[in-house]
Formats: structure tokens, sequence, C-alpha cells
């Protein structure tokens, strides 16, 4: 029997594609003809090549910005998915516990991150501030304005509050998918709780860790208003990071064509990265496959 292909159906997606040119492909169309351009006015412009992109690649400045970037990036990465990991399995699976977990660990997803910034600008004020007045009652001179190890820890400590709710969630969800007879299996062979994680749980929690990491790693890689509440990007530019540099550039100076060819390749970093992020999860799936308890 031949299968019938209603090509009227790719109608139905026609203005999800009009919304997708619209809002992505025409902008980024338009922000590599900048790149490539020295842009003096409305009607005044001269063709660069790739000068802008050699100029932003040598940049020290910049070359500092990523290097800062990495580092927060992998730095969460490594603290908030091992945590996130752990709430999950420390999480109730059913009855009114479980409800009130999932309201209370989703609190902190909802809040804005202009207003997280504002929240811990005040919560490290050491005569207002909770956590400030607490560190200096203790004998640590805490101080965020001064200190880059003190802005870069409270940044962290900001970021894993914020944003592990959402490891979790995606870990708890991941579980609660695990069919029970996989469970009965492993008491059956007396696996132990390591055996369970490593070849019943943590496979099956690939799926969901590949979208949290990915969601993670790019969300972190382009924060903006969170740092840029708290430090300002401070003390110095200890905090200053891509997303800040390439706004001051773009908006403070006005250097398009320079602006255009950073934010190109800041895009092409983030997409290498995720790239590498997921071909290496999903070649640890296939290596938990081959393996049992």
């Amino acid at each position: 029997m031949n299968k019938v292909h209603n090509n009227k159906a790719w109608f139905l997606i026609l203005p999800m594609l009009l919304l997708v040119a619209f809002s992505a492909i025409i902008p980024l169309m338009t922000v590599v003809n900048y790149s490539v351009q020295d842009v003096f006015d409305a009607n005044t412009r001269f063709f660069t090549g790739t000068e802008w992109f050699q100029t932003m690649l040598n940049d020290p400045a910049l070359q500092s910005a990523l290097f800062r970037q990495f580092a927060f990036s992998f730095t969460i990465l490594a603290i908030q998915v091992p945590l996130g990991i752990g709430i999950a399995l420390m999480m109730p699976k059913r009855g009114w516990q479980a409800s009130a977990v999932l309201i209370l660990i989703t609190l902190p997803l909802l809040i804005p991150w202009n207003v997280v910034g504002s929240i811990w600008q005040i919560f490290t004020r050491g005569d207002i501030g909770l956590m400030g007045w607490g560190l200096r009652e203790l004998g640590y001179n805490y101080n965020i304005t001064r200190s880059p190890v003190d802005a870069w820890a409270t940044i962290i400590l900001m970021d894993v509050w914020h944003w592990t709710p959402l490891i979790a969630l995606l870990c708890y969800s991941g579980l609660r998918s695990i069919p029970e007879a996989y469970y009965q299996a492993a008491r059956i062979d007396r696996a132990s709780k390591w055996a369970v994680f490593r070849y019943i749980q943590l496979p099956k929690l690939t799926n969901v860790l590949v979208i949290g990491i990915l969601l993670r790693f790019m969300h972190s890689f382009m924060i903006y208003a969170e740092p840029f509440v708290l430090t300002g990007g401070g003390p110095g530019s200890s905090t200053t990071f891509l997303s800040q540099s390439l706004t001051t550039m773009a908006i403070g100076q006005q250097d398009l064509g320079p602006s255009a060819a950073f934010s190109l390749i800041y895009f092409l970093i983030i997409l290498l990265v995720c790239w590498v992020f997921y071909t290496a999860i999903m070649n640890m799936q296939k290596e938990n496959v081959k393996g049992g308890y």
C-alpha cells in the first residue's frame, strides 16, 4: 500500500518559518553585512573584508573577557550539573511533599534576571545585607567592590542559586520517566545504589542533561544583567564578560563594524562548544548502553 503524502501540511509551518526569518535570519544577515564594512553614517560606509575579525581576535581586552567567560561557564556547569542531579535524586517522588518541593525549588527561576542582581547586591552589603554583615561579623573582610575574589565567588554563588533548580527539575522529570520495572530488576540482581545510578538512572538522564547543559552553557556564556547589576563589571574589569564588552562596544562606542564582527565570533564560539558538549554526551550515552550492572 502506497503512503499518500499531503504536501499542503507544509503551509501549517509557514507562519513559523516567516517568524524565524523575520526575527533571526534577517537580523543575522544585517550583522554579517555590518561586519565587513566600516560604517560612518547611514550613507557612508566602506568595505573592509575581514579586517574587523582580525582586529577583534587580536584584541587583548576581548581575549581576557573570553577567558573569564569560559572560566565562569565551566565553573558553574561543574557545580550546577552534579548539584542538580543530587537534588533531583533526593526530591520526594509522590505526595504533597513532592508538590511542595517542586513549588519551592521553582521560585528562584521566576525572578527576573535584573531583579536577581539587585537582590544579591542588597544581600551582600555590609551594612544592611545579611550575607555581607554575617561574613564581616565572622571576621572576613568581604567586599565585592574591592576584591575580585569576593566578586567572582558572589557571582558564581548567585548563578548557582538562580539556575541550579532548572537542572534539578529537568533531572527530576527524567527520573520520574524511568519505569519501576528497571528498579525491580536491579533489586533482583542485588545491584548497589551506585550501579543503579550508573547503569539505570544516569543513561535515562542523558537526554535531559543534554538539554540542561546546553541551555545552561548558552545562558551562562551570554550572561549580562546579573553581574552588570551586581558588580558593574568590576572591580576593574575582573567580572566584565563578553556580553558586557559587546554592549559597550556596540551601544556605548557606536563601533558597529567591530561589534558586528565580534558578535559573529561570539555566536560561532557558542555553536562550536555546544556541538562539542552534545557529541561528548552522546558518546557517553553509547558507552553506557554497552555496559550493564
